[in-house]
């Protein structure tokens, strides 16, 4: 197939290799033209993905029209914040023949919207076939050394689905299916609150069964949320909902972590973001669920306590504190 990856950070490099491995044309699109042509020369990522070789015949370029245009597939690995803005680019695009595969992990603000549905509200003609989603437990730092994964290929369409499943398919990569796409969607966003929450509880020096029990109850919040908006519950107990909360919330390589971590031990949010090259997507996606939360009149207080901290500027060990004496009720709930 011809692929092209938009967005060269970590996650989109090392699936540009992982393509390439497996057979396709491959075009890695990063937005900043200097870089990409540091990338293009060196063959090397040094920013996101230090360390590792892009083999020679991936094109390395900054020519968004250009390399989107009669492409089999374009698989989205920009920033939550910033797909609307290269998407309303590509309506110049003819993309009849053409499936978009998102990997971002994210929901826009003030929108609320899911990636999917932003690529229905800017690409109109763009059917629910041609639209997926690829998440799951996978760091890029662990994905791109080969180490063995599981995720989740979603689409509306079980056809496209089992496409997508067969285009990223690796002895290394192993990928399931489902027709949950907002589930999928809603999994990989929200578990990054409350991984800002589990690295708030490290940095904070609460402890593991601290942690455990908002992992656990985070997953129940998760939910209860996805459902509301149109989720499957099932899909959060799979590996896009719990395997990948366990995997941010306990990860050395995770930002949403290492961001809550510093917040934790008393670091304010805008001096840890400063110095962040990499984006933590959970940041403006906490503002996203305290708002879907009250707009669907739903609990959210592990979400919400994560936001008091970030843009309350309420005091951390106070916030877990008063989090873990909220009113008792039946588990299930």
């Amino acid at each position: 197939m011809k692929i092209t990856v938009l967005g060269a950070g970590g996650w989109g490099t090392t699936l540009s290799i992982l393509l390439y491995h497996n057979g396709h044309e491959v075009i890695l699109w990063e937005f900043d033209k200097a870089y990409a042509k540091e990338i293009e020369q060196s063959r090397l990522n040094n920013i996101y993905l230090p360390g590792i070789i892009l083999p020679n015949d991936i094109l390395v370029t900054h020519s968004l029209l250009e390399c989107s245009s009669g492409r089999d597939m374009l698989v989205i690995a920009v920033p939550s914040q910033f797909i609307r803005s290269v998407l309303h680019q590509l309506k110049k695009v003819d993309l009849k023949n053409t499936i978009l595969v998102s990997v971002a992990k994210g929901i826009e603000k003030d929108s609320l919207h899911t990636v999917s549905q932003i690529i229905k509200h800017e690409l109109k003609d763009i059917t629910p076939s041609q639209i997926g989603a690829l998440s799951g437990p996978s760091h890029a730092e662990e994905v791109s050394r080969k180490v063995p994964t599981a995720v989740v290929s979603a689409s509306r369409d079980p056809i496209t689905a089992k496409q997508i499943q067969m285009t990223f398919l690796t002895p290394y990569f192993r990928i399931y299916t489902t027709t949950d796409i907002l589930g999928v969607e809603y999994g990989g966003a929200l578990k990054n609150v409350i991984a800002l929450a589990a690295g708030i509880i490290d940095g904070a020096k609460f402890g593991d069964n601290t942690k455990a029990a908002i992992m656990t109850r985070g997953i129940t919040e998760i939910s209860r949320l996805g459902f509301a908006l149109g989720a499957k519950a099932d899909t959060f107990s799979g590996l896009s909902g719990m395997g990948d909360l366990i995997v941010t919330c306990m990860s050395k390589h995770s930002r949403n972590r290492y961001v809550g971590e510093q917040v934790g031990s008393g670091i304010k949010l805008k001096n840890i973001l400063k110095n962040m090259q990499m984006v933590a997507e959970g940041v403006e996606t906490c503002r996203s669920v305290h708002q879907l939360g009250k707009k669907h009149k739903l609990e959210t207080p592990i979400s919400s306590a994560v936001y008091n901290i970030l843009f309350e500027d309420q005091d951390p060990v106070e916030a877990i504190s008063n989090l873990m004496a909220h009113d008792m009720r039946a588990e299930e709930e």
